[in-house]
């Protein structure tokens, strides 16, 4: 009865040693979790902000030369240049696209993430009458070689105006 209390007391510090890694384990894994989307929302702020002084131009500089456009409708865009033509809307004065990411996660490999939300696009009609298109989004952002993130896939459609 005696070695069977030595083994097992001297199984219980490896044991706690176990216990304690894993819990350490998965509290590391949450905090980088919540820093990989924590920056990815910092980069959707920049994103939006460099779209709205820049046009087109700011909005193109976070899209990776190998991005994938899926719009709404309409058939999927290949490659940034390709992409680039279609977002010379941005430039017109009238014309404001603003979103707003409900979510964002990372990979646990800290290379890739995605962030999903809802957009607004104001514009003018033809008679010069404002108009409010309402959609939601979803991108798919990748770290690149030189360590900067770029968007490499990017989908939207349009949604009923909220109530």
């Amino acid at each position: 009865m005696k070695s069977q209390f030595s083994v097992s007391s001297s199984l219980f510090p490896v044991i706690a040693g176990v216990v304690i890694v894993v819990l350490l384990s998965l509290n590391i894994a949450r905090a980088q979790s919540s820093s990989g989307a924590d920056t990815l929302r910092k980069l959707e702020a920049d994103f939006l902000k460099a779209a709205a002084e820049k046009g087109s131009q700011g909005y193109m500089s976070y899209y990776a030369e190998d991005a994938v456009e899926l719009p709404n409708g309409a058939d999927m865009i290949q490659g940034k240049e390709s992409i680039a033509k279609s977002m010379s809307f941005l430039d017109q004065k009238d014309n404001q696209l603003t979103w707003t990411p409900l979510h964002a996660d990372m990979a646990a490999s800290g290379d890739l993430g995605y962030t999903f939300g809802t957009y607004e696009f104001r514009s003018k009609d033809k008679d010069g009458k404002p108009t409010v298109e309402y959609g939601k989004y979803a991108s798919v952002w990748k770290k690149q070689k030189d360590g900067s993130w770029k968007v490499v896939m990017d989908m939207g459609n349009a949604s009923p105006s909220p109530k």
